[in-house]
């Protein structure tokens, strides 16, 4: 059903991606699952083409080298309608179909990358012992903006402590830190 009334804002989304910028309109990206099976994460594209390639020298330039999750607040590799899908979690809409598909919940960890889950600590794979979600406790609780180390332990809290009144809690924040915007990048 979320599918069906998000449908008009992701059809002009699509467009938009397509009419300002070469390159797919859907961004795929494999990712670790529940019990750390592989899936392939569906976004809408909100970079340039080649931004894989510049991250690398993005890395080097930032000092980042291997950190486990790179995220920068004003990245150069990302479109003008990019930053406006990104900030307004519009971008992330097309999950939907990954939570149809059962390789996601509305409602969990972050879906980790390969590359990140080989620098974690052996705590950190707990987080593959529940379905990835759309929102959590790290999105509601500050997004791109939280620190890995932060991101991590709200992602271990939300493992070990998960229920019910957890997911309806974190569902209600997420409207207002959606809306918000902040950490959003």
């Amino acid at each position: 059903m979320l599918l069906l009334f998000f449908l008009p804002v992701l059809v002009c989304s699509a467009v938009a991606v397509k009419v300002t910028s070469r390159g797919p309109v859907f961004f795929r990206q494999t990712r670790l699952g529940l019990g750390g099976v592989p899936f392939t994460l569906w976004k809408l594209r909100t970079m340039y083409p080649d931004a894989e390639a510049v991250a690398k020298d993005l890395r080097a330039r930032h000092g980042w080298g291997a950190v486990p999750l790179f995220k920068l607040a004003r990245d150069p590799r990302t479109t003008v309608v990019g930053h406006w899908l990104r900030r307004s979690s519009v971008d992330e809409l097309p999950q939907l179909i990954n939570v149809i598909r059962g390789e996601m919940a509305l409602i969990g960890p972050r879906p980790a990358l390969l590359e990140e889950a080989a620098l974690w600590e052996r705590r950190h794979y707990e987080r593959l012992l529940v379905l990835p979600g759309m929102t959590g406790l790290w999105q509601v609780c500050g997004r791109s903006a939280l620190s890995w180390r932060t991101a991590m332990a709200l992602d271990l809290h939300y493992v070990w402590r998960r229920s019910l009144s957890m997911d309806a809690w974190i569902l209600l924040r997420t409207v207002p830190a959606v809306l918000r915007g902040r950490g959003a990048y």
